[in-house]
């Protein structure tokens, strides 16, 4: 889908076929919408429980880069070129033809390369789910049981408060510098890269911490102060008039929001095993986008009737109450449960074609337990 939108936006290319643009725009948010989620899923199947967070991170990393890269090409593949209309639209023809041809070996690599799993389970909680047969799950249950399930609500929640602050402040940080710093349109994306580079050292150093510690709901809730911390900073000397303390306040707000995103998928996984991590994950994507979009609106409609000062404010107001959503969970980790209880017993991981009957796997299972 993604290679899909990317083409579609080679055609679109004359001003007559806006309409199409739009078009493949949407294609390619669909695309992102199964990619976003695949993170925790990646990660829960291919690597064991010392390596799993950091695999979330580094995954996570991969879309931040992404995101980065965004700040920084297309203002150098398309310059500002008012006077000669044929130059700019030469310019975004080289920027989509580009993003074409990358979307397109992806496509390839990925259905020549990517497997759907390992030959032997990561880990024990791996390998139960792999004794489950297929037909047994069901979507829809699934969904009804994340629902049930409190403290993933509250999760939920509070994940989309933070992440969907997040995209507000990425999306109206240059009306916020442009309003205090007249003319610094340029140094208002280098802010925007500082802040994405940061939250992917923030993404993959909550990672290894998570691996080496496994203390979710504690390293959750300490990113999520530090954030809160670091966006009454940034709120409070976005207009002393230096430049520089915008980008150390900027660069310390995006390591720990973006900090948070595999905190929160992993610590999803966690509390709701054995769901899929693919639903748990969506569901907190859909509540980011929820709570991004409305944010936005809000937080645009405030900096501009009154300040970039009162939009952040109200910001702070509503991570202030994902503190206490995030107080408030269970910290039930039921997946490092399983693990734990069966790591020192002497019990092989099977290839998932093995010969083996699946009921002699399950009672190893359960004399184990």
């Amino acid at each position: 889908l993604n290679a899909l939108g990317a083409w579609l936006k080679c055609g679109s290319l004359a001003p007559q076929r806006y309409p199409l643009t739009l078009a493949a725009q949407a294609v390619c948010a669909v695309a992102q919408v199964f990619i976003l989620g695949l993170p925790s899923r990646i990660a829960s199947v291919w690597f064991g429980p010392t390596e799993v967070s950091t695999a979330c991170s580094v995954a996570v990393l991969g879309n931040q880069l992404g995101t980065a890269i965004g700040f920084l090409l297309p203002p150098v593949l398309v310059p500002n070129t008012p006077n000669d209309i044929d130059l700019m639209a030469h310019n975004i023809g080289i920027m989509f033809y580009g993003t074409a041809i990358v979307s397109t070996l992806l496509f390839f690599l990925t259905g020549v390369v990517f497997e759907e799993k390992p030959k032997y389970p990561p880990s024990h909680s791996q390998a139960i789910l792999q004794t489950k047969p297929p037909e047994d799950y069901s979507y829809k249950q699934s969904i009804i049981n994340l629902f049930k399930n409190i403290p993933f609500i509250l999760l939920l929640i509070s994940y989309g408060i933070m992440t969907g602050a997040f995209y507000s402040v990425s999306t109206l940080l240059n009306q916020m510098i442009v309003t205090h710093y007249e003319g610094e349109e340029v140094n208002a994306g280098r802010i925007g890269l500082t802040l994405v580079v940061a939250g992917m050292v923030g993404s993959i150093i909550c990672g290894l911490w998570l691996d080496y510690t496994k203390t979710y709901k504690q390293t959750t809730l300490i990113v999520y102060i530090l954030s809160f911390i670091g966006l009454l900073v940034f709120t409070f000397t976005l207009d002393l008039g230096y430049l520089i303390v915008v980008f150390v306040t900027g660069g310390v707000l995006g390591f720990f929001m973006t900090g948070y995103l595999p905190l929160g998928f992993e610590f999803a996984v966690e509390i709701t095993y054995p769901e899929s991590e693919g639903t748990s994950s969506g569901l907190l994507n859909a509540s980011a986008q929820i709570f991004g979009i409305v944010f936005t609106l809000v937080q645009g409609k405030l900096t501009t009737d009154y300040s970039p000062r009162a939009g952040n404010i109200f910001l702070c107001a509503w991570i202030f109450v994902g503190i206490i959503l995030t107080a408030l969970i269970k910290s039930d980790l039921r997946r490092h449960n399983v693990n734990s209880g069966i790591m020192n017993l002497d019990i092989k991981a099977v290839p998932i074609d093995s010969p083996v009957e699946p009921e002699s796997t399950i009672l190893k299972m359960q004399s184990a337990l």
